[in-house]
């Protein structure tokens, strides 16, 4: 083996580098080289069948390749009603419409339904993953489901050693019956292999009909009080420990390198047949981003509404405290009207009222003799 066949092995694909610098995806990143974007130690190439080693000089129309990334996993309560892609033809709701601006370009482990809700892993490292949706990885997916029909437990337990349906062989199902609630059944479903609506099919063929199917656990992540539509960050030490040393050697995970919380705002620009809901951003850059939820009373500022009086019209008021003193304030806006007067009721004298007497009537007797 000459040394040209030597230097072609070492290192990375250059698709999968840029990838990891948090620009786009392989697959842009491929397209970017057709186009003659990127350029190797100066040199532009045209084929994305290239390794490159940490010392190779990487630009991407004439701008340098930004450092990679630190590894970062967050967990996502998906709802309904949304597909896990980073575009539709159809127009459809995704994902990653709905994230937040200031996260990086994120890409999922694995996908759920359209019509399936629950937890879903979200990842800026496309190695992380593909590693964690192996079979070969046994990371445990846990479901809950509600389903119209009848089945009994003993049925349930035979899907322990498999199922086949449809010349489609699924793997060991850990399945238990939890309660029944009329013709609604409620049931927890667990599997490892996660192929394309696995849940459905098998309980499809054992004769029941899914009317919901909740992810609650990915692995050791569980979905546990996250409401619908936020996003959580797992801590860098905290996802460290739950991936394993194996895992994390078997992706080439980085833990000590910078995080980047919003995308650069030089990074290169999109091709001329590229969605415009790239990944993670919205459609509409002039989209304000999700905030935190803050109750909120009453008018903002630099915003005067119609009620509010112009500037220098408060009035001088006296209130008394709680000790009797007089405390000078000021208020502002429309005075409150004074309440009306209630009317004064006043009685006539009566002419020649005769004066009642506490005792009966008649002369006063008079006093005993004598004493």
């Amino acid at each position: 083996m000459d040394d040209k066949s030597k230097s072609d092995k070492r290192g990375e694909r250059i698709a999968k580098v840029i990838a990891r610098a948090g620009l786009a995806s392989r697959r842009e990143a491929e397209q970017w080289i057709a186009a003659g974007r990127v350029a190797v130690n100066g040199t532009i190439i045209g084929s994305p069948a290239l390794n490159v080693a940490p010392g190779d000089q990487v630009s991407i129309d004439g701008e340098p390749l930004p450092q990679r990334e630190r590894t970062r996993l967050f967990l996502y309560h998906k709802p309904r009603g949304v597909l896990t892609s980073h575009g539709d033809p159809q127009g459809r709701p995704t994902i990653f419409q709905r994230l937040p601006k200031n996260l990086p370009r994120l890409i999922s482990v694995g996908r759920l339904d359209f019509n399936t809700e629950g937890l879903l892993l979200l990842t800026n490292d496309g190695a992380l993953a593909r590693v964690l949706e192996l079979p070969a990885t046994g990371w445990l997916r846990r479901y809950r489901v509600r389903a119209h029909g009848s089945l009994t437990q003993a049925q349930l337990d035979t899907l322990r050693q498999g199922i086949t349906v449809k010349g489609i062989h699924y793997g060991p199902i850990e399945a238990e019956l939890e309660r029944v609630q009329g013709s609604n059944l409620w049931l927890t479903f667990a599997i490892r292999e996660g192929k394309n609506r696995e849940v459905r099919t098998v309980l499809d063929s054992l004769g029941l009909s899914v009317a919901r199917l909740i992810r609650v656990s990915f692995g050791p992540f569980q979905l546990g009080e996250l409401a619908e539509g936020e996003v959580e960050e797992i801590r860098t030490r905290v996802l460290r420990e739950q991936l394993g040393e194996h895992v994390a050697a078997l992706a080439g995970l980085e833990f000590s390198a910078p995080r980047r919380d919003v995308a650069r705002e030089a990074s290169p620009r999109p091709l001329a047949n590229q969605a415009p809901n790239h990944v993670w951003r919205a459609p509409d850059d002039e989209k304000p981003a999700n905030k935190l939820r803050r109750k909120f009373r009453g008018s903002r500022r630099n915003k005067p509404t119609s009620k509010e009086p112009p500037p220098g019209s408060g009035r001088a008021e006296t209130l008394t405290d709680r000790k009797g003193r007089s405390v000078p304030v000021e208020r502002h806006g429309n005075a409150k009207p004074a309440p009306p007067a209630e009317p004064r009721i006043t009685e006539r004298p009566h002419k020649h009222r005769r004066r009642r007497s506490d005792r009966a009537g008649g002369p006063r007797p008079a006093r005993p003799k004598g004493r």
